[in-house]
């Protein structure tokens, strides 16, 4: 070893978050992420407290070919898993539904959204999907108020394909320059992404 090697230093090995990520992206780039985005998708419209869009635009960021088929898959089984929402609500509200509720100390946002229904019907589920409130609360709060299912299925269909295909857009369009943001600038994206979040949550209590 040359006194100048010895001398060097060594270059720093990247956070636990950055690793975090760097990992899920060779996840979204594998064989499996879009069956880990159908589930997620799945899940999140009825319990599952993480929404599919950090997946759906990793998966547009690993392999930007597949921008339109992870829209479409988050689509379907939102949808899919928006329709077990409805059922939890309409059927299981007490054994299941509530507790979900609960859980995520959404009671007074449940009860505006509810009394919303009354006023604005299948269109505040188009509005309400294209927030950051947890879908869950739209779809079990739909199931409890018998929204008639037709109205109920549109309304999914075209909240959630706006809210997944605009993300993929967005990625598809963006994505070199975002991937090259997030490695240069990766603490304060990850900073941007926690105010998001913060933001969500007042949204949910707030809107």
């Amino acid at each position: 070893m040359t006194d100048m090697e010895a001398t060097a230093p060594k270059a720093a090995r990247p956070g636990l978050m950055k690793r975090l990520f760097d990992r899920c992206m060779e996840v979204s780039a594998g064989p499996h992420a879009l069956w880990l985005l159908a589930v997620v998708s799945f899940a999140e419209a009825s319990f599952f407290p993480i929404p599919p869009d950090p997946i759906l635009a990793a998966i547009v960021l690993a392999r930007r070919e597949r921008a339109w088929i992870a829209a479409l898959v988050c689509t379907v089984f939102s949808v899919l898993g928006g329709l077990a929402g409805y059922a939890i609500g309409a059927g299981l509200y007490e054994a299941i539904g509530q507790p979900v509720i609960v859980f995520y100390n959404l009671q007074e946002a449940f009860h505006t959204f509810q009394l919303r229904f009354d006023e604005w019907g299948g269109w505040i589920i188009v509005a309400k999907g294209l927030t950051p409130i947890p879908f869950k609360l739209v779809t079990i709060a739909s199931g409890v108020a018998h929204l008639n299912l037709a109205t109920f299925i549109i309304a999914c269909i075209i909240t959630r394909g706006l809210r997944f295909f605009l993300v993929a857009g967005l990625f598809y369009a963006f994505g070199p320059q975002a991937r090259a943001i997030i490695d240069r600038h990766f603490s304060k994206v990850m900073i941007a992404g926690t105010i998001l979040v913060i933001l969500g949550f007042v949204a949910v209590v707030y809107i």
